[in-house]
């Protein structure tokens, strides 16, 4: 109270001087860009996310591991494939990368969807039609994977052909579930072996690139 009141006093006795004038504010972006970086790129995580499973899946489709481990695939499916690369996706979003924020959200569901089908709902299929229900899942996803390929001539070269191999796969593959083509379905694993290895390289490609500071493994970066 009594450093308030000898303040008044001051002001009393003295002309108070002139006040400077207020700094102006910060614009809005640049109030929001501590926030934004903060993030850590999530782009090597979604794509190892996507990676490993598709590996484990295809590698049963192709023959060279028995079918009877499939639901380790699908325990690998929910965790990696679906609640990290969902969570990967949605940090892509936050930072203002919307293509990748799509494309990873998008197969982060396409994981969890072949987790949530054969956990709970494949038994209220019947046995005849549960080839076409995958199928009809898998041709789904092959239809996003063209539209998001339309969109990805901006990204790099190991993006754009990735999505070549894996359109192939969804396409090839649905076809084999849809009509229990079993060659179809060896041809769709060495299509998703090749779409694996692509995510890998590139996420392999980007944490050199952050780790080292410079462009170790290229990618051909299609950006102009």
């Amino acid at each position: 109270m009594s450093t308030t009141f000898n303040g008044r006093a001051q002001r009393e006795l003295k002309p108070a001087s002139p006040e400077p004038p207020p700094a102006p504010a910060a614009p809005p972006e640049a109030a929001a860009s501590p926030a934004l970086t903060g993030w850590g790129n999530s782009g090597p995580l979604a794509l190892a996310a996507f990676a490993v499973p598709t590996f484990m899946l295809s590698a049963i489709n192709v023959g060279w591991v028995n079918e009877g481990v499939t639901p380790i695939v699908f325990a690998v499916a929910l965790m990696s494939g679906g609640i990290v690369q969902l969570i990967a996706g949605i940090i892509q979003l936050r930072t203002g990368n919307t293509i990748a924020g799509v494309l990873f959200t998008m197969y982060g569901a396409l994981w969890l969807s072949l987790f949530a089908y054969a956990q709970f709902f494949a038994s209220e299929v019947p046995p005849a039609e549960r080839g076409h229900a995958l199928g009809l899942l898998l041709f789904a996803f092959g239809i996003f994977t063209v539209w998001i390929f339309v969109a990805s001539f901006r990204t790099n070269l190991v993006v754009v052909t990735a999505l070549v191999f894996l359109a192939a796969t969804l396409f090839v593959l649905g076809a084999g579930k849809y009509g229990a083509n079993i060659d179809l379905i060896r041809a769709g694993g060495w299509l998703g072996l090749v779409a694996g290895a692509e995510a890998a390289y590139l996420s392999c490609a980007e944490l050199c690139q952050i780790a080292y500071k410079r462009e170790v493994l290229p990618i051909w970066s299609l950006a102009k």
